[in-house]
């Protein structure tokens, strides 16, 4: 049997005035607004404000407790699509978040809690989350809360009073609003449970009168109607007041809605994060227009549609059911667009709350309405392998947007043409164009590959303060250009196997697939025709663009050629560093530029200054370079899952930086031995296993580790101080890691 604090509420009506207040027995509450309303100049708006106390620590000798807190806030524009959410916390935020961590705050994926880890050690905080100025004041014997420059009171006269200022967005907001209906209690008589399944209490108003003013930059409009909706929650953990354990936390779907009819209702359900399918508690209030509440738990409440991120690549449903049969209602709730997600390390990485249309019946009866959904919890514990693989949904669909296996006639002319020259589609046979073209690209686009290079371009326009939502279709180009090269490559390199299948090739003829290869290369201007770039961008992203297609068929050529004519006055005399420099000039202009020109396009694009563009640039050829040399380590120690055959390098008889660096590092017996095995491409896995086991043991693979850290570390010297410190930073800090330590 659960015992509650002595200061939650008793049965009965709530006494507002004394539970606003904060609970000193709480280490957990928040105070909660939302609110859709009008203004003076027909424009139409919601938003939703929570302002958080959380306990920190207690005092060792005292007890006293030691708070965090934070306000998440976010105005939403449906008529122009735009959401400006921010997250403000306390000075000591950095800090705390590191004592967090040495606590065992549960990020499991520890490439994310390394990087993490670095940024607060600078006392820094990743944007979009910010720090407040000075420190939060929280009366305690009346609801008032002053975070910076925003604040939330209760007047005398029973109005409640609110503030909230984006001075990054030149947003402000001056609200007050009064309850036209009593508390709510939810859940069990008030009793829900939280964050990590402890008792909570939740009351809630579901509609209230509101006026005040909404100031967009030097505009002030008035509000002349809406509905306000407020929620106070507060609670304790009984055995961890200051960490939860990820296996305890939970995630949640929670809506609430209000209806022109008069009706309310308010839905949530709450799931284990590490057992979804164990429930946490589900409950249904419904409050009619007198005010009078029923209380349900048989009730679905089902996502329908989904959107994806290309900021955080996660999944969120945009469209919802609710169905309540024993209250005759039946709902949908459809996002006012699907771009309604709060980045944020207080909900690691993100959560979706956003402004829902709501309509359905009710008892029979046609309604509408309007809602706020939050979904929250389900992506904490995304680890980089599946953020990569999320990355290559998102692409690959982009890819299938541009390249689509039945195309209208406006699809071909974008692809063949324009549209000032119809003429150029005349006798074409749409089916032949498939067949001969864009088949042979999908079929091994569609087997999947690891599109860092897409990340790379989306990456670097929010890494300078751009905004990557407005180019997601940009995916496309890494790809498709990549693989246009992979499939020229392999009829080069006589290659039968690609991405797990039949190279292209192999199934289409050398004729068609070195044309439809080649024809990849010219689709990136179909692609950056959608755009609404300047002349100057373009002309520079356009130069980019044959830079690293210049680097990349030189680097195709070297590679052809070979390094055999001078390995074997190498293997004699040991003298290696020029055959080290020509492998990695290789790998630069194969497989290094082509990012380095990507995420230069990217700064370009959102308009970073030439540092930016230099330092981003820089840092992802640096990657490029990497990811070469490790994939030339994982040749001879081996590939997980994946259809390349260990060794595969020695039995090509290619010269790999394994094979260039032994050239300094074995002794002249060895040397010779070993250029013996790799001229004579040996296919015999006992020899190559001999081969490798013996580099294995000169230290030349982990010597070959080591330099590729060496090349990310170097770029990132010059990347971390020329852009600001962000989500995004800190997913391409991982994501560097990622490259070096694949598959270990």
């Amino acid at each position: 049997m659960h015992t509650f604090p002595r200061d939650w509420p008793e049965a009965g009506p709530i006494d507002i005035e004394i539970h606003d207040r904060p609970h000193a027995s709480s280490t957990t509450e928040w105070w909660y607004i939302n609110s859709h309303f009008s203004t003076s100049t027909g424009k139409h708006y919601s938003l939703f404000a929570s302002f958080f106390r959380v306990v920190l620590a207690r005092d060792e000798t005292t007890g006293e407790p030691r708070y965090g807190h934070a306000l998440a806030w976010a105005l939403i524009d449906p008529a122009r699509s735009t959401y400006d959410p921010i997250c403000l916390l306390d000075e000591c935020a950095p800090r705390e978040g590191l004592a967090l961590l040495e606590k065992g705050e549960d990020i499991h994926d520890p490439k994310l809690r390394r990087a993490l880890t670095e940024m607060l050690e600078k006392n820094a905080l990743p944007l979009p989350d910010r720090l407040f100025s000075g420190h939060a004041e929280v009366a305690t014997n009346h609801l008032d809360l002053k975070y910076g420059e925003n604040t939330f009171r209760r007047a005398p006269s029973n109005t409640y009073e609110l503030t909230l200022v984006n001075a990054e967005r030149n947003l402000r907001c001056r609200i007050s609003f009064s309850p036209l209906k009593p508390a709510v209690r939810h859940g069990v008589a008030g009793v829900v449970r939280g964050v990590a399944g402890e008792g909570m209490f939740y009351y809630f108003f579901s509609r209230c009168s509101i006026s005040g003013t909404l100031s967009t930059g030097d505009e002030v409009e008035t509000i002349t109607g809406g509905n306000c909706w407020y929620d106070h929650e507060f609670g304790r953990h009984q055995d961890r007041p200051t960490h939860v354990s990820f296996k305890d936390r939970a995630a949640w779907n929670w809506i609430s809605i209000q209806l022109e009819n008069g009706y309310e209702i308010s839905a949530y359900d709450l799931f284990r994060v590490d057992n979804m399918e164990e429930s946490y508690g589900r409950w249904v209030i419904v409050i009619d227009p007198d005010g009078t509440t029923r209380s349900f738990t048989n009730f679905a409440f089902k996502p329908v549609a989904n959107w994806t991120s290309s900021r955080t690549f996660n999944d969120y449903p945009t469209a919802w059911s609710l169905t309540i049969p024993d209250a005759k209602i039946r709902l949908e709730a459809t996002a006012a667009f699907g771009d309604q997600e709060f980045i944020t390390i207080i909900s690691k990485p993100a959560f979706w709350e956003g402004r829902v249309e709501v309509a359905g019946d009710v008892d029979g009866h046609d309604v509408r309405g309007l809602g706020i959904v939050e979904r929250t919890g389900f992506y904490s514990d995304i680890k980089i392998d599946d953020f990569v693989a999320r990355v290559g949904q998102l692409t690959r669909g982009t890819v299938e947007d541009l390249l689509p296996l039945e195309p209208t006639g406006a699809d071909l002319m974008t692809l063949i043409g324009d549209d000032s020259e119809s003429r150029y589609l005349d006798g074409v046979d749409p089916a032949q164009y498939v067949e001969t073209v864009i088949q042979p690209l999908r079929e091994i686009i569609d087997r999947g590959g690891k599109t860092w290079r897409s990340y790379a371009l989306m990456a670097s326009i929010d890494v300078v303060g751009g905004d990557s939502r407005d180019y997601v279709h940009l995916l496309a180009i890494p790809e498709v250009l990549h693989v246009g090269s992979l499939i020229v490559d392999d009829v080069e390199d006589e290659s039968a196997i690609r991405r797990g299948g039949p190279a292209c090739h192999m199934l289409h003829g050398t004729a068609t697939a070195i044309n439809a290869g080649n024809a990849a290369y010219f689709l990136f201007q179909v692609l950056f025709r959608k755009t609404d770039l300047s002349e100057t961008q373009l002309v520079r992203i356009y130069e980019l663009y044959f830079r690293a297609m210049r680097a990349a068929h030189t680097g195709q050529a070297i590679d052809i050629a070979g390094l055999h004519a001078i390995m074997p006055a190498v293997a004699d005399t040991g003298e290696a560093g020029d055959i080290e420099q020509r492998v990695l000039a290789v790998h630069r202009l194969k497989s290094a530029v082509a990012p380095s020109c990507l995420a230069q396009m990217g700064a370009i694009i959102a308009h970073g200054d030439d540092a930016q563009v230099s330092a981003v640039g820089y840092y992802f050829e640096q990657i490029g370079l990497a990811f070469q040399i490790i994939d030339d380590v994982l040749n001879l120690r081996g590939f997980e899952n994946e259809s390349k055959i260990r060794g595969e390098d020695i039995a090509c008889g290619k010269v790999t930086m394994p094979v260039a660096k032994a050239m300094s590092v074995l002794d002249r017996d060895a040397r010779m031995a070993l250029w013996q095995a790799v001229s004579g491409g040996t296919d015999d896995p006992q020899e190559i296993a001999s081969v490798v086991d013996g580099l294995e043991a000169a230290g030349v693979l982990d010597a070959c580790v080591k330099h590729a850290h060496d090349l990310v570390e170097d770029g990132w010297q010059r990347f971390d101080p020329a852009v600001p410190d962000s989500h995004v930073k800190l997913m391409i800090r991982e994501f560097g890691w990622y490259v070096l330590e694949r598959y270990y």
